[in-house]
């Protein structure tokens, strides 16, 4: 890969299509930074910067952050130095005002996004990935009682705690943010896809073959 290139990606997903997974893989492959929203609106507040302080006050009354404070926070994070050569963003845009926002962020810049890779998987695959997803609330562990099993029924192979299954981990929880990932995230493909920078992965194949379809759709 020619090393002056910019890659100024975005991974979306719908939940549980393994774009964690995946992102770990990115960041190391492409020594770009992992810039998720959480992480940067954390990081703000703990910073107390003015953006964080204002972040902050919307958080502790238990109100949606407006975009504009958000889109200022993003903008902040990706003038660091550690973000010239490229970044991999998470968790944002989640709407297409957002998105245009952060076009014209990038556009008075003088950047673009390079890469959007769109994770598709069929929900029924998904909802039963998460129903049959069991953790270990002491190690942190995860198994699938389908493709991921524990030696012991039931029990950590890590520490031998018992498992459990997350209140979120039911089929109609999960409905509820497949329905907002397609009301809200999935138009803004479609805005990518216009500006022909979007490409389409199979992400229910095994990780070295979703994670191979990545790296080629970044090096095309």
């Amino acid at each position: 890969m020619n090393e002056n290139k910019e890659l100024n990606i975005i991974l979306m997903g719908p939940p549980a299509a393994g774009k964690g997974t995946q992102s770990e893989r990115i960041v190391k492959e492409f020594a770009i930074p992992h810039i998720s929203t959480g992480d940067m609106f954390r990081a703000a507040i703990a910073d107390k910067t003015p953006l964080g302080v204002k972040a902050s006050e919307y958080i502790n009354a238990g109100k949606l952050v407006p975009d504009e404070v958000t889109i200022g926070l993003v903008e902040e994070r990706l003038s660091k130095d550690d973000c010239k050569h490229g970044f991999l963003l998470d968790g944002f845009p989640r709407t297409i005002p957002q998105a245009e926002a952060l076009d014209a962020l990038l556009a008075k810049m003088g950047r673009k996004i390079t890469h959007v890779i769109l994770m598709e998987a069929d929900d029924e695959v998904l909802t039963s990935r998460i129903v049959n997803r069991r953790v270990c609330p002491v190690c942190g562990a995860s198994y699938n009682l389908e493709t991921k099993k524990p030696k012991v029924d039931g029990i950590c192979d890590n520490c031998g705690n018992k498992l459990i299954q997350r209140k979120d981990d039911t089929a109609e929880a999960f409905q509820v943010r497949l329905d907002a990932y397609a009301k809200q995230t999935y138009p803004i493909a479609k805005h990518y896809e216009k500006l022909h920078v979007l490409s389409k992965v199979d992400a229910l194949q095994d990780i070295d073959s979703v994670f191979h379809d990545i790296k080629k759709a970044l090096e095309a």
